[in-house]
């Protein structure tokens, strides 16, 4: 059985095979819900062989799609993309202009 280096230094985050913590976590829960999912089909009364090429082109998707999501995002990008989408786009002043009007007046005489 091969052995696997977990590199891991000081201060820094795991990393295997190139991923790192977050998508490692990602991986790891896909490629459970995939076992899941077969182990479900096949307990179903689903043909076997049709089960294990479910489970394998699951597999590869979750393999796949992991290691596009680290190449693209890099360590903290996708925090930040889940981040960004919960930032409202623009902020909408709804204060009338005359108030501001007002406002500005009484700023410009209050000045010494």
């Amino acid at each position: 059985m091969g052995e696997y280096q977990v590199n891991k230094g000081v201060g820094r985050q795991v990393e295997f095979q190139g991923l790192t913590a977050q998508y490692l976590v990602l991986f790891v829960a896909g490629l459970l819900g995939v076992f899941v999912c077969f182990a479900g089909m096949y307990m179903g009364g689903i043909p076997q062989g049709l089960c294990v090429l479910f489970a394998l082109t699951a597999s590869l998707g979750v393999t796949g799609g992991t290691f596009y999501l680290s190449r693209r995002f890099g360590p903290h990008g996708l925090q930040k993309l889940m981040a960004s989408r919960r930032h409202p786009r623009r902020i909408v002043h709804r204060r009338a202009i005359r108030q501001q009007l007002r406002m500005a007046r009484i700023r410009r005489t209050v000045k010494p």
